[in-house]
């Protein structure tokens, strides 16, 4: 009797709890893949901001975006500041390998041989001012043993960089470092396209955001680093090379990136939507939509 009435009391305290529990369950699901979608939309969001002016680009299939990442900028010293005491950036003489930068922020003490110089980028579709078209240039990749360009481009690898002194310009005086490239290719292009600001970005590589189907048929967002420089969109997944990290998993579908712009364009905007589906019997989805505003001014 004892063991029937237990048994009685089991029962209709399983049918009583059992909702609590599945809501807690569902609840707790919900805000799981809230917080990756989330954390997600953050990370490709910081990466965008910090994109060189149009070198966004998105697949024809919306599963992918790549960009060119900059580590910092600053602005070079012309021949038009009418600098003789130190090297300028020089846009006809393509023997002259060095340059002096002024206002360097605090980010550029992060630069180093084998990132990449670029000056008034408009991206794909315009030759010798797309930083994609590096191969262009005769060289393949920067690395510390990077061969000189041998071609008209906007893009040179960074040989090295000196440590900041004060040097007196124009009866200034004036915090300044050298930067050395491998090569010239500014003063290789049939038309000399300087910034008008006279500014320049210092890029560490491609970075790409891609949506992958795996094999039990779910689907997981990646972010990839450290590979070539291509004209073309890199193919996804990127080479095996490449470094990676998992952004998101539980996708319901790859139609992640949309983007609208042009190189004669200032701004663009790039749209995100991701949308994840839980892990239990009576998955939760959770869809967030965010836009980040590209600044595409050379």
């Amino acid at each position: 009797m004892v063991i029937a009435i237990i048994g009685i009391v089991a029962g209709m305290v399983a049918v009583f709890i059992r909702v609590p529990i599945l809501s807690y369950r569902d609840t707790v699901d919900r805000a799981e893949l809230t917080d990756q979608a989330d954390l997600a939309l953050r990370r490709i969001a910081r990466d965008i901001r910090l994109a060189l002016p149009n070198s966004v680009r998105v697949s024809p299939d919306n599963s992918q975006l790549e960009l060119l990442l900059t580590r910092s900028g600053a602005r070079y010293l012309s021949a038009d500041d009418g600098v003789t005491s130190v090297p300028v950036l020089s846009f006809d003489t393509p023997g002259l390998n060095s340059f002096n930068a002024v206002g360097m922020p605090s980010s550029f003490s992060q630069v180093r041989a084998g990132d990449y110089v670029v000056v008034y980028n408009l991206g794909p579709g315009f030759d010798e001012v797309n930083a994609y078209d590096l191969a262009a240039t005769g060289v393949a990749q920067c690395s510390a043993a990077t061969a000189d360009a041998t071609a008209a481009g906007n893009i040179a690898c960074i040989k090295g960089v000196s440590a900041v002194s004060t040097q007196s310009i124009n009866g200034l005086n004036i915090p300044t470092l050298t930067v050395t490239m491998a090569g010239n290719p500014f003063a290789r292009q049939k038309q000399p396209m300087e910034s008008p600001e006279k500014r320049f970005q210092v890029i560490s590589g491609p970075v790409s955001f891609y949506c992958v189907e795996n094999t039990d048929g779910s689907r997981s967002l990646w972010r990839a680093w450290n590979y070539p420089i291509v004209s073309g969109q890199v193919p996804s997944p990127p080479p095996a090379s490449a470094s990676r990290a998992l952004v998101a998993t539980g996708l319901t579908n790859c139609n992640v990136f949309s983007y609208g712009s042009a190189a004669s364009q200032r701004t663009g905007l790039v749209r995100i939507a991701l949308e994840l589906r839980g892990r239990t019997d009576n998955p939760a989805v959770a869809r967030l939509v965010h836009q980040v505003h590209v600044d595409n001014t050379p």
